[in-house]
């Protein structure tokens, strides 16, 4: 087919300004490995795993196999009252990752759907204990949850949610935990634990008993890579336990190895009481998302409920879709036999080294990183964002993918990268810089 505006104009994009891709597309026609090829043959690197979905690299034959034999033998079968063997499959391999008191998993189709369950899944917990006060959730500034009304509701990044008001009431926000001491640190800072106070002064203002729960992500990955300063995960735990409130880690980027551990609760030590995860869980080969549980949350649920009776009124028509099963478990054993996780731990030390060799071009603002996942915030130049969005059109014409938020890149290749793709990537990335200089 032709690529131009007329043929170009059905499609809604998301995230995108319409009017200004279709005037000058920039489409992917094929990937593989570390690598992905424009609709004019150019051949780009990608640096940002899609977004954060790809760790064992595109194109993986494994994954395609598993889920075209699963689509020979048996297409769909709904998950209410009925099942198949490939869910429960999936729901092993991924309890055998999860720290250890999480053994229960609900399937949902995205990041956005995990969130939004969580929150369904908190509230359910908390009526079957007879907790029916605690109606407030307490999230972060510069937070991303997604882009379903309970994750926008939780947003603390404004442009995700200005244009939608219309949000859920009792959301109450804790500062975030980037300052400027903070500025070209590599992994966590030392400094800004004392950030984590803000959880235990809202529950001095608002009664600790009155919170359902606090949705944490463990890096703050869509707002331009946040890592959390040293303590301050633990002591958000501490308060959470202090006050009986529910702690939620919201996985979906941090999620299958991208900290160098399985989940970023084991990468910093501190287990939550509910993760949400998505991406990485099917490879990004087809949309999935899941929410894992303390088996305490899952019992109190399930027991309140009369035998034989629906203890959760929730669920989608594509929840533990049979193919996405497939690419799951498929993936998961390619995580497993490769060492994948084990690969991005080793490699983590080169890859933050390289990002860090651009702290000398004069266009860049900060870096931030852990494990392999960094950001590059540039000085903006007309506006905020501008400059950000031009580079992330330039550098996909120089060869290179990464994912722009605002005026940060956010690189987070894939764990099959050799040392010679992560200078690739810098390389193409000085390039582009220079031309903004």
């Amino acid at each position: 087919m032709p690529f131009d505006v007329n043929s170009l104009e059905n499609h809604w994009m998301p995230f995108s300004g319409n009017r200004d891709f279709k005037a000058n597309p920039r489409l992917v026609v094929k990937s593989e490995g570390m690598y992905c090829w424009n609709h004019e043959g150019g051949q780009l690197i990608d640096g940002s795993s899609g977004l954060f979905c790809t760790p064992a690299g595109h194109g993986r034959r494994e994954i395609a196999e598993a889920v075209y034999k699963q689509m020979q033998e048996n297409d769909y079968i709904p998950h209410f009252q009925m099942g198949h063997p490939g869910s429960f499959e999936l729901a092993q391999r991924v309890a055998r990752i999860l720290p250890d008191p999480f053994n229960h998993v609900f399937f949902v189709n995205s990041g956005s759907e995990s969130v939004e369950t969580a929150m369904k899944i908190v509230m359910a917990y908390n009526r079957a204990r007879g907790e029916h006060q605690r109606l407030r959730f307490v999230s972060r500034e510069r937070a991303y949850h997604g882009v379903n009304m309970g994750g926008v509701s939780l947003a603390g990044m404004v442009r995700n949610r200005e244009t939608f008001p219309v949000t859920l009431p009792n959301i109450v926000t804790m500062r975030h935990t980037m300052t400027p001491e903070q500025a070209f640190q590599k992994g966590q800072p030392d400094t800004g634990a004392e950030l984590a106070e803000d959880l235990q002064r809202i529950c001095e203002t608002y009664g600790g008993s009155t919170i359902a729960a606090v949705f944490v992500e463990p890096i703050a990955g869509s707002t331009g890579t946040l890592v959390p300063p040293v303590g301050y995960l633990k002591r958000i735990r501490e308060i959470c336990d202090e006050h009986n409130i529910l702690l939620v880690f919201d996985e979906v980027i941090t999620g299958f190895g991208r900290t160098g551990k399985p989940f970023g609760s084991q990468a910093f030590d501190v287990t939550p009481d509910i993760i949400t995860m998505a991406k990485a869980l099917t490879n990004g080969a087809i949309p999935m998302g899941a929410v894992a549980v303390r088996d305490e949350i899952y019992e109190t649920v399930t027991n309140a409920s009369p035998e034989n009776a629906i203890e959760f009124f929730h669920g989608y028509t594509y929840s533990a879709h049979p193919a996405a099963c497939a690419a799951g478990i498929a993936t998961q054993k390619i995580y497993e036999e490769d060492q994948l996780f084990e690969r991005a731990d080793d490699m983590s030390s080169y890859f933050l080294d390289a990002i860090w060799s651009l702290k000398d071009h004069p266009l860049v603002k900060d870096l931030r990183g852990y494990g392999m996942m960094a950001g590059v915030e540039v000085h903006p130049h007309g506006g905020a964002g501008a400059r950000g969005t031009q580079m992330q059109k330039d550098m996909f014409w120089n060869g290179l993918h990464v994912k722009f938020t605002g005026d940060v890149a956010i690189l987070a290749p894939a764990f099959v990268a050799e040392r010679h793709h992560i200078d690739e990537i810098v390389d193409k990335f000085r390039k582009t810089l220079d031309q903004h200089a």
